[in-house]
């Protein structure tokens, strides 16, 4: 696709929508990737983990929380979901050029981290993790699809996202 200019402003003007439809292709394939690493995560909680990367391998419940969860009521056998109010506190935001995948409950932070008395249970980091390849592509599609004038980047080019 050639495309010529008459003029300086002409092609200054063409410049300046590139940028806009960058941004809004970069802004849209962030959205994709922030949600479904936020239902990735949202789908570890409640089922053991294996290691993942950097990321360890969930150790089993200590059979003091085990007996506590029963006393209470909640289901056993499933690391970190007792109301399911963990799971739900889990959202994304994107901006301009990034997105954020967390949770305002800071209990998720200990979990993800562990504390002297709780092994690390990382939930963010995995679900990331599991997720670079297809944040590669879709950011990839989304970056050329802005660079194109926002066309849709077709498959045999390499990517197998079309960003619309």
């Amino acid at each position: 696709m050639t495309q010529q200019f008459n003029s300086l402003a002409a092609f200054a003007s063409h410049l300046m929508k590139l940028e806009v439809t960058e941004a809004i292709a970069l802004h849209h394939g962030l959205e994709v990737v922030a949600a479904r690493v936020e239902k990735d995560a949202k789908d570890e909680i409640g089922h053991y983990q294996q290691a993942a990367g950097a990321f360890p391998a969930w150790q089993q419940l200590a059979d003091s929380t085990e007996k506590e969860k029963a006393r209470l009521g909640y289901p056993q056998d499933a690391p970190l979901l007792r109301t399911g109010n963990l799971r739900d506190s889990i959202s994304h935001e994107v901006g301009a050029l990034e997105a954020v995948v967390g949770s305002p409950d800071e209990v998720l932070v200990y979990q993800e981290i562990g504390t002297q008395h709780i092994p690390p249970r990382p939930v963010l980091g995995p679900a990331l993790y599991h997720n670079q390849k297809m944040v590669q592509k879709v950011l990839g599609a989304a970056l050329a699809s802005g660079l194109l004038g926002h066309q849709k980047i077709k498959p045999n080019l390499g990517y197998d996202y079309e960003i619309d």
